[in-house]
């Protein structure tokens, strides 16, 4: 499966207006809920508890918030960018303006850890990772997702 067959141009957001980890996460959870249904509140929580275990910033600038949640039907996947920097804990301490929510019920693990390992190979290119903080809109950051995919 590619990523991009989950993340379309209606589940990102760019840019995004977060200041703070807990704005992040909140912001891309509503956008989430949005989009794929299920109660907020009960995905923030899920989310914000996996985040309690260990950061999901995972270094340059990228940070992948995830978790499992009754509260969702299907896995879904959020993406933004962030024009500032959002300080997140990160494990080399740097702040971060590439996000991806993952968020799925129990049944859909093996699809969570697929698409957790599509995107940390995918920003670990960075030239990929650059493009995609540079994407002004949507469908821009969704361009580059194809292109990167296709290569």
């Amino acid at each position: 499966m590619l990523l991009t067959e989950l993340l379309t141009p209606d589940r990102l957001v760019v840019p995004l207006a977060a200041r703070d980890k807990r704005e992040a996460i909140a912001e891309l959870t509503r956008h989430l809920v949005g989009r794929a249904g299920g109660d907020f509140e009960q995905v923030l929580e899920a989310v914000e508890e996996r985040e309690m275990v260990l950061t999901t910033g995972i270094g340059f600038g990228v940070a992948i918030p995830h978790a499992r949640s009754a509260a969702v039907k299907e896995l879904t996947v959020i993406a933004g960018v962030s024009e500032a920097a959002v300080p997140f804990d990160s494990i080399d301490g740097e702040p971060v303006r590439l996000f991806f929510l993952i968020v799925g019920p129990d049944a859909s693990a093996g699809l969570h850890v697929k698409i957790l390992s599509r995107i940390a190979r995918l920003v670990r290119r960075e030239n990929v990772r650059q493009r995609l903080v540079g994407a002004r809109t949507p469908d821009e950051f969704y361009r580059i997702l194809v292109d990167a995919e296709a290569r």
